[in-house]
């Protein structure tokens, strides 16, 4: 494999090109007219511009992208992650054109990519699963006779669905049905499919994933686990490497089960099986995401692996270098998705021009991103700017590692998470390690990000207030009020954080 394709743009196509560069391949990029100043374009060997700003007629354009393969001589194709990445038409579309696709088969594809067809394999293979409908849901007054069996409340869930969408809870019988067809409508418009199911609804659950590893001659080894419960929108925010709450018994188990639902489904390349853990330690599946996940780095820093190396590696018909037993968890990695979003106002996406954006630095910290300062944030796709990640000796050291770097980021232009992370950083649940998926409900208000003024801000704020009191300017609010506002309204314009 001399020449990969990375069909994907931003951060995750620059990160797969490191390393097809540290391996000796060439790379090519696509991209849309609203990325053609992106950096992954100017990185790549060769750039082609597929189409217009929309996804739909450029990165979902599988057509196109195997067109410019053809063209340029292209060996592989990394799907990166969203987009074509869990496409099982596009994996066949590659496999036909003489490509090799850098992931699993389309078979493995759908067979995991229905949720439905998902825990029909994990219940023939004893993998423990929430109490629920074992096909899709056809006759709504069974349907909730079901329900009511299970016990409510119970979550109706679309067969086809990710990210929150076409999923509901449901807590009384009567609202069973109104539930069920918003679910249903849901699903339709997002997927094409409009299939749901319905569980018990575990109410305060850990998401926990266990990464795998598969090659073509029957080895599969599971890269221990990355805690994923901070959340908003049923979409994560803050990742970490290990789990504070799994005991190596508890983890080997889990692991295990990993593999032999990968196994099952003749896996190859880098996958992630998530798991739900209850507040007993009960763990069941979920799904796998037939794909390399947003936040593979924190595994990637705690295992000392490059999970894209093995991935093409993998495609290239390789063995897998090492076993399970030369595996092993060294530090503790955390990362946190910066996104241009406004936490202050229900985490709403945000575009605008990146300022001032200059990234941290300094020991055990990473920042894999697809931005630079000067940039226009694009309104057409997923608003995350970057992922930092900061490696530590242990979970302790890693959170100190967090915030200091979070202190460092700086971003003005548009809003973004960086407060919100650091909250979760210093909040007594997420320190203990006692949190579950239900932190932002439970643990956060938009006022508590109000910050508070440093000592130097306050001198500043005196100095202003004597100031005005002096001149006298006469102002509709107090003096100091008047004067703390100005020293905010500087420290916006000046780019800071806080």
């Amino acid at each position: 494999m001399k020449k990969i394709l990375i069909a994907n743009r931003g951060e995750i196509a620059l990160r797969v090109m490191r390393t097809a560069r540290e391996m000796g391949i060439k790379t090519v990029a696509v991209y849309s007219e609203a990325d053609r100043n992106s950096p992954h374009v100017r990185y790549a060997d060769e750039a082609v511009c597929i189409g217009p700003p929309a996804s739909s007629q450029s990165y979902l354009r599988g057509d196109k992208i195997i067109e410019v393969c053809k063209e340029l001589g292209v060996d592989g194709i990394h799907p990166g992650y969203g987009f074509l990445s869990e496409n099982a038409g596009f994996a066949r579309m590659v496999k036909d054109a003489g490509i090799t696709f850098i992931g699993p088969s389309a078979e493995a594809m759908e067979m995991m990519g229905s949720k439905l067809a998902a825990k029909a394999t994990a219940k023939a293979h004893n993998i423990p699963l929430v109490p629920g409908t074992d096909e899709a849901i056809s006759d709504t007054e069974a349907a909730r006779k079901i329900a009511e069996e299970i016990g409510f409340p119970v979550l109706i869930k679309a067969s086809a669905g990710g990210g929150g969408k076409g999923m509901r809870v449901v807590n009384r019988s009567e609202d069973f049905h109104e539930q069920l067809q918003l679910a249903v409508s849901e699903a339709t418009s997002a997927f094409g499919d409009g299939s749901v199911f319905i569980e018990r609804y575990v109410g305060s659950p850990r998401h926990i994933e266990i990464q795998v590893l598969a090659d073509n001659h029957g080895n599969c080894v599971y890269l221990f686990e990355r805690e994923c419960s901070i959340q908003r929108r049923h979409q994560k925010v803050v990742e970490e490497a290990p789990s504070s709450v799994l005991t190596p018994e508890l983890r080997k188990e889990m692991g295990e089960c990993a593999v032999r639902i990968s196994k099952a489904c003749n896996y190859s390349g880098a996958g992630t099986v998530e798991f739900l853990l209850d507040e007993k330690l009960n763990f069941y599946f979920l799904e796998m995401n037939t794909r390399l996940q947003v936040e593979h780095p924190v595994t990637e820093m705690i295992t000392g692996k490059d999970l894209v190396r093995e991935q093409i590696l993998v495609a290239r018909n390789e063995p897998l270098s090492f076993t399970q037993e030369e595996l092993s968890i060294n530090g503790h990695a955390m990362e946190i998705r910066v996104y241009a979003e406004d936490p202050e106002n229900n985490f709403l996406p945000d575009i605008g021009k990146l300022q001032v954006y200059r990234l941290p630095q300094g020991n055990g910290v990473r920042v894999d991103g697809g931005f630079e300062e000067g940039m226009d944030i694009p309104i057409y796709y997923d608003p995350m700017l970057s992922k930092l990640i900061v490696y530590g000796a242990d979970r302790k050291a890693s959170i100190a590692g967090m915030i200091r770097a979070i202190d460092d980021y700086q971003i003005s232009g548009v809003k973004n998470t960086l407060a919100f992370c650091r909250f979760v950083m210093e909040h007594d649940a997420f320190v203990s390690g006692n949190f579950d998926t239900n932190f932002v409900r439970d643990h956060y208000q938009p006022s508590m990000l109000a910050s508070k003024p440093s000592d130097e801000e306050v001198e500043i704020a005196a100095l202003l207030a004597a100031f005005l009191r002096n001149n006298e300017v006469t102002a509709v609010v107090p003096t100091e009020e008047l004067a703390v506002a100005s020293v905010s309204k500087w420290k916006q314009n000046r780019g800071s954080l806080h």
